[in-house]
């Protein structure tokens, strides 16, 4: 590994030596882009990931006095692979930087695919504040080019994170509005009352029992096919449970349904937050969770 350091740091000295020469004959900056990225290959084989984050930008840098925004847009999100494995903030920085020059020359999809795999990545690193602000970015790309299904794919992504963090009504828009285009694609429209039902969930974690009669009525309106369904009886039984602030009831409801359809581990978990408010009240002590 110490040699491969070494190889990349000498690599770099000669880069930058190119770089700062003048010359009549070639192109000093295609010479000095052949280094660097080898020069980035030794460091990343060296796992020396800071050093390789950095040249992998002054490779951009060089690209883009090639004027090849494409290729500065490649460097820039190598470097953010390399900073993933140190630093947080270069992470975002060189994202954003690959995302501006991708946007630029109009690959939208290549921007939105980065975003998509950027916000996958700080998900499995439990950075979900940082996650939702690529999920999001991704998804208005996504959609400026008409890929419904993979901007729709994030959006629930942003759905899922910002119930988790408590901010259900934003939770409740995307949820709705997700129902919204699925019911009018034939082959999406079955799966629209399971985004309902996500979104009464997130309803009944505010605690706002006129917000969750009147969404319970919306939802009807959004999908015709939502008011005999099990997911419409198990959000109305909830409802009356949470109203009479029954919890043997509010308990058996969920039992009726899981025992048909086993509930997920996200629907579970903001279930409990429902039944521990509705403990809390019994207590006279009553949480805000809105």
């Amino acid at each position: 590994m110490g040699d491969a350091a070494a190889r990349a740091a000498e690599l770099v000295r000669k880069a930058d030596k190119k770089l700062a020469s003048f010359s009549f004959f070639g192109n000093k900056y295609e010479d000095a882009a052949e280094w660097l990225e080898k020069a980035a290959v030794q460091f990343k084989l060296a796992q020396a990931w800071p050093d390789a984050g950095a040249t992998y930008e002054k490779l951009a840098a060089v690209h883009l006095k090639l004027d090849s925004k494409h290729e500065a847009a490649s460097s820039y999100m190598e470097a953010a692979k390399c900073y993933q494995k140190t630093d947080k903030k270069d992470v975002l920085r060189a994202l954003h930087n690959a995302v501006e020059y991708y946007t630029e020359i109009g690959r939208l999809s290549m921007a939105a695919k980065n975003l998509r795999e950027a916000a996958e990545t700080l998900e499995k690193q439990g950075m979900k504040e940082d996650a939702i602000e690529f999920y999001l970015r991704a998804a208005e790309l996504y959609a400026g080019e008409e890929q419904s299904s993979e901007a729709n794919k994030c959006r629930l992504k942003v759905a899922q994170f910002a119930a988790e963090l408590e901010r259900y009504r934003e939770a409740v828009e995307i949820y709705e509005g997700v129902a919204r285009t699925s019911v009018e694609n034939n082959l999406l429209k079955y799966s629209a009352k399971g985004y309902l039902l996500n979104a009464g969930i997130c309803q009944l974690c505010t605690g706002d029992e006129v917000a969750i009669r009147s969404a319970l009525d919306r939802y009807e309106d959004i999908d015709i096919n939502f008011a005999g369904s099990r997911e419409a009886k198990l959000l109305k039984d909830l409802a009356d449970a949470c109203e009479a602030g029954d919890s043997e009831g509010f308990t058996d409801a969920l039992a009726e349904y899981d025992n048909m359809t086993r509930l997920d581990a996200w629907k579970t978990s903001l279930l409990l937050r429902v039944k521990k408010r509705m403990a809390a009240a019994d207590d006279g002590d009553e949480p805000d969770l809105t």
